[in-house]
């Protein structure tokens, strides 16, 4: 009853959260000579990813857990600059920021669908 109750958006939201510490890596290192900014290719991991839903197991009635090594693997991939740096650097700040935005607005958006799913279960559940 419960299996894949949300959606598309459990492992997005996981993916986000590891795509927004690679991107702050990125931030973090734009003064670092020959440092060559990664990224995840979002689309082509959750493309990959089967869409078969994360195997809970019931300890009791009331009680679940969720196996961590169902976590899509997401797999790095090197940025290219638009413009070359004489150092070596391919991390553009404007790209990393609005990479940054945009990875925070999607993990937003996964997290108020999420939420709003719980809250109608909840609203079921307690029969408001």
């Amino acid at each position: 009853m419960f299996q894949n109750i949300f959606g598309i958006h459990e492992q997005a939201l996981l993916l986000q959260g590891q795509r927004v510490g690679i991107l702050a890596t990125n931030l973090a290192n734009a003064d670092t000579p020959n440092y060559k900014a990664r990224d995840i290719d979002f689309s082509a991991v959750l493309a990959h990813s089967d869409a078969t839903p994360l195997p809970l197991a019931a300890t009791d009635g009331a009680h679940f857990s969720m196996d961590d090594t169902a976590t899509p693997a997401a797999d790095l991939k090197y940025r290219n600059p638009y413009q070359a740096s004489l150092d070596g650097n391919t991390v553009e700040m404007p790209v990393e920021q609005a990479a940054f935005s945009e990875n925070n607005v999607r993990y937003q958006a996964s997290l108020g669908f999420i939420n709003a799913t719980i809250a109608q279960m909840t609203l079921a559940i307690n029969g408001q």
